[in-house]
Order: structure tokens, then C-alpha cells, then sequence
């Protein structure tokens, strides 16, 4: 492979040293998934793809190692933990650098299990590049089942698609993360259809989109840096934005945002509410009886997480929950809630004081309040 023409073309020199660049591919489709892991290779001279599988009866990890011409290594990996960094941690750092060392391979795609979430692949990996470097994150998504897939009830377990017995993440939050994080969109299916009018409601606008897993140019995912940092801030609540888009079939977008805190009583009495249908919510909360934390909300399908995640700084924290939909019903019901679960501007006039010492409503959801965040 060292001899084929372009073999090079990806390989990076930093002061004097080799490099070889390695994209990561997330999926929860296996079809999609490999579909472009197939494109990529046939279109990259010397590259290989590093692909993991759960397997299901065991806490163990298929390793697969494919070249263009076919399967090179093909192992069943015992970990410590069924986790997604103790896989990347254990196994994938030095197979990594194994094949880095090797002269003829000149790129790696990394596809991690179904349902991985990137951010926490490429958080493990970071640390460890040398001769090696990461160079993007691509997520590839079949537009035909996006919006169930998101914003359905589904389960990874249902779906055969967790990493093991405690994954209780839904197939949304999943998928969710995956189309956050990445730097590239590699979208399958009619991209003037209702599941692309989804995904650009969802998208930031400098995330790239490729229509068609055989149309992704290798040049463009593996010929550039994988900019970690703004991959998070994308999926950080604290840094939630609407990015809006197209409405011909329905898709939607609230923007709700109070300085006001929400009531803990009423959170609780409208979270259904709140929460409940074919949504993605991502967002951030406060409450009075606990001024110093910044509060996580993050909900698809109708499963919301929320904790206390953050330390505010010296100003009190604000509201803002970012809400998509496809059913105008929901849209109005969202918006009720929130405005029904925040305080009152009397209760808001009324200052912090009265909340000192109050029952805690929700530190069974965001810990005692003692504790720190």
C-alpha cells in the first residue's frame, strides 16, 4: 500500500515527525456507518479503518481492522470496564499508535460501537497523539429515520445498540450527541425531505454537511484538525443557541429564555409537561434555594436529564431551555409550561431571602445542595 499513488497525501510532518491522521466515524445505523467507512477507504490510498463491536454476551469488544481489500485483523478484546474511554483508553490508543508506526498506512478511520458518543471517544484519545493526530469527527445520518430516531421513544437496549446492562441512554440522546459533536454531517437520504429539515434545526452553522456517503471527499475529513474544544461548547448548555432553519414540514424551534429561576415545586408539577413528547430539549436552569449552581437539562423523546452540573461565578445564573419539534402542539404546551414553571415577578421582587433553609424539592434529581457541583 506504502507504493499506491496519493498514499501520502493525508500524512502530516511536525517538526520532523511523522503523523498519521485518524477520523473518527460515529453512527447509530451499522448500514450507514460502514457504508462510509467503505467509501472512505476506497478513496484513500494505504488507509484502514479500526471498527469496534459490542459484543452482547460477554463484557467484551470485537476488534476488526479492514483495508481496502479486505479484513486484516479480526480479535475479541477483554476490558476491566464496559465503558466507552476504558475501551479507548485500553485497546484503541495503542492499536493506534501500532498502526501509526506502520509504513504503509497513511490514514485511520476509527469507528467506534454503535451508539458511541465521540465526545467522550476523542476526550480519551486527546491525551495520547504523537504519532498520530485526530483530525476530524464525522457523523453519518440517515435522514429517512432521523426524526424517530431522535425524537422517538426508543432505547438503546430495545435497539440492541448498548454498551452494556446499565446503558438506559434512549436511541435520541444517543444520535443527539453524535450530530452535536461533530465537526462534519454525512447526511443519507432526500436533503430537501423532513429529516434534513431536523437536522438544520439542530446543526450549528459551522458544522459541514455532505449529502450521500459516497460523495464525502476523504481530503475533507481527514485533511484537518479536529477542533475538540468547539465540539463541546456545542453540546454545553451553558452555550445553548437556536440555530433555526427551515419550516415546510413542520419542524420548529422555542427560544425560552427569564433571568427568573424555575420553582422547584412547579418544575416538578410541569415537567411532564415540559418534557414530554417528540422533542429535543437542551438548555440550562437555576433555582432559588440554590443560587450557586447552574442547573443541566437535556431531553429527547420524551426522556429529560437534568442535574446540577456547574458552579455559577458571581452573577446568578439564568434560564434557557432550546426546544425542537415537528408537532405544533407541542410548541404552545412547552411554552405554557416554562412560563408556569418559572417564578412570578412577585415572587421574583421578593428577593432570595425567603428560600434560605426551605424544603430541598429536587435533591433527589440534583443532590443535596451541600455538595459540590
Amino acid at each position: 500500500m506504502s507504493d499506491a499513488p496519493g498514499s501520502d497525501r493525508f500524512q502530516r510532518h511536525e517538526g520532523g515527525r511523522h503523523s498519521t491522521p485518524v477520523a473518527v466515524v460515529t453512527a447509530v445505523d451499522a448500514v450507514l456507518r460502514d457504508a462510509l467507512v467503505a467509501s472512505l477507504l476506497l478513496d484513500t490510498a494505504g488507509a484502514v479503518a479500526l471498527r469496534y463491536e459490542v459484543e452482547a454476551r460477554s463484557s467484551s469488544l470485537r476488534r476488526v481492522i479492514v483495508a481496502a481489500d479486505g479484513v486484516v485483523e479480526d480479535e475479541l478484546v477483554d476490558l476491566d470496564h464496559p465503558c466507552v474511554s476504558c475501551a479507548m483508553r485500553e485497546d484503541a490508543v495503542p492499536v493506534l499508535t501500532r498502526l501509526a508506526h506502520l509504513p504503509a498506512i497513511s490514514a485511520i478511520v476509527l469507528a467506534p460501537p454503535l451508539s458511541a458518543d465521540p465526545s467522550i471517544v476523542v476526550g480519551t484519545l486527546r491525551p495520547h497523539q504523537d504519532s498520530w493526530h485526530l483530525a476530524a469527527a464525522a457523523s453519518a445520518v440517515g435522514l429517512e429515520a432521523v426524526r424517530g430516531d431522535l425524537l422517538g421513544e426508543d432505547t438503546l437496549a430495545e435497539r440492541g445498540l448498548q454498551w452494556a446492562a446499565g446503558d438506559s441512554r434512549s436511541v435520541g440522546e444517543a444520535l443527539a450527541a453524535q450530530i452535536e459533536y461533530a465537526d462534519l454531517l454525512v447526511l443519507d437520504g432526500d436533503p430537501a425531505g423532513p429529516g434534513a429539515e431536523l437536522v438544520e434545526h439542530l446543526r450549528a452553522p459551522e458544522q459541514d454537511l455532505v449529502v450521500g456517503p459516497y460523495s464525502l471527499d476523504a481530503g475533507t475529513l481527514l485533511g484537518r484538525r479536529l477542533d475538540h474544544l468547539a465540539g463541546l461548547r456545542r453540546r454545553d448548555a451553558r452555550c445553548v443557541e437556536p440555530y433555526g432553519g427551515p419550516t415546510q414540514h413542520g419542524t420548529w424551534t422555542l427560544d425560552l429564555s427569564s433571568a427568573r429561576p424555575f420553582h422547584p415545586r412547579r418544575l416538578l408539577e410541569n415537567i411532564e409537561d415540559l418534557g414530554a413528547g417528540r422533542l429535543r430539549e437542551r438548555g440550562r436552569f437555576w433555582v432559588p434555594d440554590r443560587p450557586d449552581s447552574i442547573c443541566q437539562w437535556d431531553g429527547a423523546g420524551g426522556q429529560v436529564s437534568i442535574g446540577a452540573v456547574w458552579r455559577a461565578g458571581r452573577d446568578l445564573p439564568t434560564t434557557r431551555l432550546v426546544v425542537t419539534g415537528i408537532e405544533a402542539a407541542d410548541a404552545e404546551r412547552v411554552r405554557a409550561a416554562f412560563g408556569r414553571s418559572l417564578l412570578t415577578e412577585r415572587e421574583w421582587a421578593d428577593g432570595l431571602a425567603p428560600w434560605l433553609g426551605v424544603e430541598d424539592h429536587l435533591s433527589p434529581w440534583l443532590g443535596e445542595r451541600d455538595a459540590r457541583v
